[in-house]
């Protein structure tokens, strides 16, 4: 293992240093929110303004990168990151941190860009799927480990606003001082969502309903456990519990989409989940709702890697990327609502609402997953997708992805493209009631696809 971390120990270095600092930042953030007495919608509104600058980052970083290189645009968004982190705490107001959030979203999707961008970079093909999951590890385990950071100081004191600063600062140590060579940046993604919602319907309902629920759960549970009677100690241990739980139960879960059919398992997936959403609006603050929330954690966390995989299933190769590129959008969007609406029935109902809305969220998930089970064919391209865990990150991590690395699924040539398109044209339409829906004839192409030369 340490041969394969040596290349880029730098890199896995810089982000968890990062992931410290803005896992702490986030959940701070929401409990100094209340001590200030803003409202649950407030603080729901002022959450999405993170995951709308996420979105924005996805266009507007790219053409930075290109211009100024890895290491240049990677210190100006982190100096960009760690302003804002202080600027929440110099100027206590709730417009003010409204905007703040886009901008820090905005910083944080470019910094997960240059860094995993320069990591497709360093890896040689027949390692990516270890080093992506060596990846996902680090950010899981720094996401963990940023909310014991919690118990150092009272969030209504400024120390642990200097220290998230500090935290994402730290991180341009490891990056800046990196002897390796930038890499070129990949182009733009490209998805055309209407096709790819008739392609995989089941795969973007699931994407964009996770997005839904696990938005109001990062930006509106260190509440709710505030609200409960938690301290700032117990807030962390809650939301710790969450993330080892995504962390831990995505394995066996992965195992069983892979064996059996994937439509099933997912809507056992939601289905459990709606359950322990149930259990926990009837539970006080107390040892059996960490357990529930770790379960919790294990369940949702699972959804959007089995939609994946889901969507690999109804693409054929050549069309992976740009469908991962649009599945990630969707949750984005998906991610950019949660905590509004989360936010909202808090404030109109209560702490108990959260827990409800999630049910709410995942029933329907779960409904729309009954109707296809019942009332569609699941046609599937081979080879079949395999289950990946993984959080949401940005577009550039596509390509560090087993499923989806040019080394696996190779871009077809000019013949094999002319060839493939006079067969879809010569195919007849598949009817509505499939998965795999063939396109128009005045729309020849399938998705478009990633040009990788």
């Amino acid at each position: 293992m340490l041969y394969l971390i040596a290349p880029i120990g730098s890199l896995l270095s810089g982000v968890a240093l990062l992931l410290l600092g803005n896992g702490l930042l986030n959940t701070l953030l929401t409990l100094r929110g209340v001590a200030e007495g803003y409202s649950t919608g407030m603080l729901g509104l002022i959450m999405s303004g993170y995951f709308v600058g996420f979105l924005l980052g996805t266009w507007l970083a790219i053409p930075l990168v290109r211009r100024v290189g890895h290491i240049r645009a990677f210190a100006f968004f982190a100096a960009l990151a760690a302003i804002t982190a202080l600027l929440h705490i110099l100027w206590v107001d709730s417009w003010f941190w409204l905007g703040l959030r886009v901008l820090y979203g905005l910083a944080m999707v470019s910094l997960y860009m240059v860094i995993e961008s320069w990591l497709n970079a360093q890896v040689p093909d027949g390692k990516r799927g270890q080093v992506f999951a060596l990846y996902m590890v680090v950010n899981l385990g720094a996401l963990a480990a940023a909310q014991q950071l919690l118990q150092l100081d009272s969030p209504e004191t400024f120390s642990l606003f200097v220290l998230a600063a500090i935290l994402i600062s730290a991180a341009l140590m490891p990056i800046t001082l990196t002897r390796k060579i930038q890499p070129s940046m990949p182009e733009t993604l490209h998805s055309n969502l209407r096709q790819l919602i008739g392609v995989a319907p089941l795969a973007m309902a699931a994407a964009a309903l996770s997005g839904l629920a696990l938005g109001g759960f990062w930006a509106m549970t260190p509440v709710y456990a505030n609200l409960l009677g938690f301290d700032a100690a117990g807030v962390g241990l809650l939301m710790t519990s969450a993330i080892l739980g995504g962390a831990l139960l995505q394995w066996p879960i992965g195992h069983f989409s892979d064996k059996y059919d994937r439509r099933k398992v997912l809507l056992w997936v939601v289905v459990l989940a709606i359950l322990v959403s149930l259990f926990i609006s009837l539970l006080p603050a107390g040892p059996l709702l960490l357990g529930m929330i770790f379960v919790w954690g294990g369940l949702v966390f699972a959804i959007y890697p089995i939609a994946f995989a889901q969507m690999i299933d109804q693409l054929h190769s050549d069309e992976i990327l740009a469908g991962s590129s649009g599945l990630l959008m969707i949750n984005g969007i998906g991610s950019v609502f949660g905590p509004l609406l989360a936010g909202l029935l808090m404030q109109q109902f209560g702490t108990q609402a959260l827990p409800l809305y999630f049910a709410a969220a995942l029933g329907l998930l779960g409904a729309y997953t009954v109707f296809r089970l019942r009332h569609v064919s699941d046609l599937v391209s081979e080879p079949l997708g395999h289950f990946v865990p993984m959080l949401r990150t940005s577009h550039a991590v596509l390509e560090l992805m087993p499923e989806t690395s040019s080394a696996e699924h190779p871009a077809p040539t000019d013949e094999q493209e002319v060839a493939g398109e006079e067969s879809i044209k010569a195919e007849p339409k598949q009817p509505e009631e499939t998965d795999q829906v063939e396109l128009e004839a005045e729309e020849p192409q399938p998705l478009h696809r990633h040009n990788r030369n």
